[in-house]
């Protein structure tokens, strides 16, 4: 019978989506989709002191965003608080975990000196069992925590889908606490019986919890439980080789949603941060999906590009249907203080996206359609609008207005007229007519700009020059 296939992504609501934790619900997202599998999502909110329910919507607006539905979930930790007591039970019964009555100043005590002696430090088992072993008595004036009783012989091993075969000595793990003084089970238990009771397969993650992966598999195995396969991604570095941290940017994924970037053009990006398949740079979502392996997934840490980003965007914004821009683009533009039914909006996308690497580029371009004319600074005027530009542009004006079909092929008609009658460049009509019809000395096509800003209003603002 085959197994399904069953990844999750598990981030702690102490803070926002970042590109880190993107990345990895990403790569597990994908490897469940590969196989037709499931794809879980859990919020590991027992951190009761950081988690935030801001941070849990923003996580879950960040994945609805990248169109990362979850087919299960999302599952909270702390609601499943009553299994977790109950599993650390069995293990007490068992005689894998034991109570613990040493106080953190005498644990640190035992690691002062531990690393005097030149030695790991740690807890030095003083309550843990063993046969002929006499513990001390019990203070009535302490409430213990629960440690887990590792294994201190022999090894831990996997097969990390990403860094290869790992080994760790059985010896160089702790005692750790898998329930504080106050009851409530920790971070490390509490993913091992989650990933338990939900079946899961395969777990992709950060190389940062490297270290958790033998302290887990151990209180996996000690459960009789089926240890799933690993594979632990690099980190993300920042354009500087440091780790990425805010001040390389967004700290959310949907900071990157407000700069204006398209969503499949995030996945895109996201996707060759880590993985490659061949040299292919864009390709779709389905594409990743039939593509995704993890034998593709790099050993070493990736870097942040902004510019490489934005040259992904730019390919996406050019395929987009001018339409959907329009729409996607449109609250923008009233975000700037535009009205962007001023225009024919699909019409300003189509000239705009060739240039544009953002969304909010577009509505910045979008600007000269969509809000009050501004008048070119003197300065500008005074550089540009010369006699002579004036008497060019005026009898262009003279020819436009006999226009009856005004589009950017007339128009493009009635420049090279004017062009011809005056024995001029382009230049020389082009960015005069730029600077008294828009107020800019660079704007898309001439031509385009003016069939799309309308006969009236550009005769209106020639004449103005009289």
């Amino acid at each position: 019978m085959t197994t399904t296939i069953r990844t999750r992504f598990a981030p702690s609501p102490t803070g926002y989506l970042h590109l880190g934790g993107a990345r990895t619900a990403l790569f597990s997202w994908a490897f469940a989709r590969h196989h037709n599998g499931v794809f879980v999502l859990r919020i590991e909110d027992t951190d009761l002191e950081r988690s935030t329910p801001e941070a849990v919507q923003a996580i879950l607006e960040g994945m609805d965003w990248l169109g990362m539905q979850a087919d299960e979930g999302p599952f909270y930790q702390m609601q499943r608080n009553a299994r977790h007591k109950e599993v650390i039970a069995q293990l007490l019964e068992s005689g894998h975990a034991y109570y613990c009555y040493s106080t953190p100043q005498e644990v640190e005590a035992m690691r002062e000196k531990a690393r005097a002696l030149g030695l790991k430090p740690r807890y030095d088992g003083t309550w843990r069992p063993e046969q002929g072993k006499t513990l001390p008595a019990i203070p009535t004036d302490r409430q213990p925590v629960v440690r887990f009783k590792s294994p201190q012989t022999g090894v831990t091993s996997w097969d990390d889908m990403v860094k290869g075969r790992i080994t760790i000595a059985n010896d160089e793990l702790d005692d750790l606490i898998i329930a504080r003084a106050d009851g409530t089970p920790t971070y490390n238990f509490c993913v091992v019986v989650d990933d338990w009771d939900m079946a899961i397969t395969h777990v992709i993650r950060g190389d940062d919890h490297v270290n958790n992966t033998p302290r887990q598999i151990v209180i996996l195995e000690a459960l009789g439980a089926t240890v799933p396969v690993y594979g632990h991604v690099p980190m993300i570095l920042g354009p500087d080789g440091e780790k990425l941290s805010k001040r390389h940017g967004a700290v959310s994924i949907l900071d990157y949603d407000l700069q204006g970037y398209l969503p499949e053009a995030m996945l895109n990006y996201l996707a060759r941060l880590g993985w490659s398949h061949g040299d292919d740079e864009i390709f779709s979502v389905e594409q990743f999906v039939e593509w995704f392996d993890t034998k593709n997934l790099s050993r070493s840490a990736s870097q942040w590009d902004p510019k490489k980003l934005n040259w992904v965007n730019a390919h996406y914004i050019k395929q987009r249907d001018n339409a959907d821009l329009a729409e996607r683009v449109a609250p923008r533009i009233k975000k700037l203080g535009g009205n962007p039914s001023a225009t024919d909006l699909s019409a300003v996308m189509e000239l705009l996206k060739g240039r544009a690497e953002t969304l909010n580029d577009l509505a910045q371009g979008a600007m000269m359609f969509c809000s009050e004319f501004q008048a070119a600074p003197a300065e500008l005027q005074d550089e540009v609008l010369t006699d002579s530009a004036r008497a060019l542009v005026q009898d262009f004006a003279q020819r436009a207005a006999q226009l009856d079909d005004w589009n950017t092929a007339t128009l493009s008609a009635v420049i090279k007229e004017t062009l011809g009658a005056h024995q001029a460049k382009m230049p020389q009509l082009g960015i005069p007519l730029r600077v008294a019809v828009t107020g800019q000395k660079q704007t898309p096509a001439i031509d385009a700009v003016l069939a799309l800003l309308g006969k009236n209003t550009v005769l209106s603002r020639l004449a103005q020059l009289d």
